[in-house]
């Protein structure tokens, strides 16, 4: 009587040939995902240090150097939710590859920009095709990514992403601004778009399509507008005047929006942001504490350029270098926290987060830029404070997000910190006065860093009081 044989996939090699060729693709998708987004947070930090050397090179008012940062977050923030509808809808792969394509070509020609309006126009194209590429990124790798377990570790790697680009952005934008010129760092993307497009064509399959999904335009087009004229009125307000006819306008119309995006969002059927997830008090009071965390974050960034380029003649390499003692914690720390959340809650880490940033802020107005050990304390403790805070601060918003909306919670977080970052450089820079003799002063250098030290406690008042230890 023959024995029956038993296939016993893990010493089969033809399946143990399909398990290496399967991983082998997951792995490469997952870098080119990897490279995208990390081309677009480079992004954010990249064109900061670059911004005097802009100013030097095309001239204009000191607004419109804002409008070369904010043109950027408020269209990347606004649009969103949005994204991940498309997403949805048509496909995550051809959503983010969409993104990828229109960052690279715009990119493009930025780089070959021939005035400050135009590179404003075109900063605002990169700012939507880096909401095309982050709103899409997530949800591909979840369908690439199937097995919990896999999955959780995928993840990990793409947040890492975040904290080397934070790092990494103010050193190569000064790097490429010092030797070749502020135009080069536009034209660094092309070459990590056009390999992040390749690796994602040849190793990622397209999602399952959501034909049911709609878009939410009206909602879409008060939340843009909202954010827009907020914006617009806090950079334009000191130099055109806040009693001036636009300013006053634009504070109308930022109200009007805010307030119809209310109501369509309430009466919605398929609503950009479902209004019973504000209800939820965790929720509500991490989007302001995320709105915290990037006004301050982003708003030093911009004002600490200037200071540190202007005020203490810097170059553009050694003002990205100044900044390591700040974004290297956020690079190295987040694993380290993520540890602390599973044994203590999100509540305790944000709190110490918060206060920590506050305390290293003001440690900058004492230093002043001429004691250097106080400069670095304290912008180590901004860098700390703030991987103490970010982590936990997500793990807040989903943990309290109702079964089906964390996909949305976390887009409503991503969208209300990069609100938060324009408002920073919006509000820092008018109270510091950036371009004029004020802004080489100690008073208004302390006076905006005071701003943003005001703001970051508030984000560890508001933590203290309504996010509790696991929110629910």
């Amino acid at each position: 009587m023959p024995i029956p044989t038993q296939s016993n996939s893990s010493t089969d090699p033809s399946s143990t040939a399909d398990f290496l060729i399967t991983t082998k693709k997951k792995s490469l998708a997952l870098f080119g995902l990897s490279l995208g987004y990390f081309m677009v947070l480079l992004d954010t930090t990249i064109v900061t240090v670059a911004l005097p050397a802009i100013h030097t090179d095309m001239g204009g008012h000191f607004t419109s150097l804002e409008w070369v940062v904010n043109a950027y977050t408020v269209l990347f923030a606004s649009l969103l939710l949005s994204m991940g509808s498309l997403s949805d809808r048509y496909g995550a792969k051809r959503i983010f590859g969409g993104g990828l394509i229109l960052f690279a070509i715009t990119s493009a020609f930025s780089s070959a920009a021939s005035s400050l309006e135009l590179l404003i126009v075109l900063r605002g194209l990169l700012g939507i095709g880096g909401a095309a590429m982050t709103s899409a990124s997530l949800a591909l790798l979840a369908s690439i990514y199937q097995d919990p377990k896999e999955r959780t570790k995928a993840l990990g790697v793409f947040a890492s992403i975040s904290g080397v680009a934070l790092a990494a952005g103010p050193v190569m934008g000064g790097m490429l601004v010092d030797w070749f010129g502020w135009r080069s760092i536009f034209m660094v993307n092309i070459p990590i778009a056009v390999l992040s497009l390749f690796l994602i064509v040849l190793n990622a399959s397209e999602t399952q399509r959501n034909t049911d999904r709609t878009l939410d335009l009206t909602g879409q087009l008060t939340a843009t507008l909202f954010f827009l004229t907020l914006t617009f009125a806090l950079v334009e307000g000191g130099s055109l005047g806040w009693s001036s006819l636009s300013v006053i306008t634009a504070i109308t119309v930022a109200i009007i929006s805010l307030l119809l995006f209310a109501v369509v969002e309430a009466r919605s059927k398929s609503p950009m942001l479902p209004v019973q997830l504000l209800r939820r008090r965790s929720i509500s009071a991490g989007l302001a504490a995320g709105l915290a965390v990037n006004f301050g974050l982003s708003g030093c960034l911009f004002v600490l350029t200037f200071f540190f380029q202007q005020s203490q003649g810097y170059s553009a390499l050694l003002t990205g270098l100044a900044f390591l003692p700040l974004t290297l914690p956020m690079m190295i720390n987040p694993m380290i926290t993520s540890r602390i959340v599973n044994r203590v809650g999100v509540r305790l880490p944000m709190i110490c987060g918060f206060f920590l940033t506050s305390i290293g802020t003001i440690m900058l107005t004492i230093s002043n830029g001429d004691f250097y050990w106080l400069l670095f304390v304290g912008l180590f403790l901004i860098g700390y404070g703030l991987s103490l805070t970010i982590p936990p601060l997500v793990t807040s918003i989903v943990t309290a997000s109702p079964p089906g909306h964390a996909g949305v919670a976390s887009g409503a977080l991503n969208s209300i910190r990069q609100l938060g970052a324009a408002l920073g450089v919006a509000v820092l820079s008018l109270c510091m006065n950036v371009g004029s003799a004020h802004a080489e002063s100690a008073a208004g250098f302390n006076s905006a860093l005071m701003i943003s030290a005001f703001v970051l406690a508030g984000g560890g008042v508001i933590t203290f009081l309504f996010i509790s230890r696991k929110p629910s």
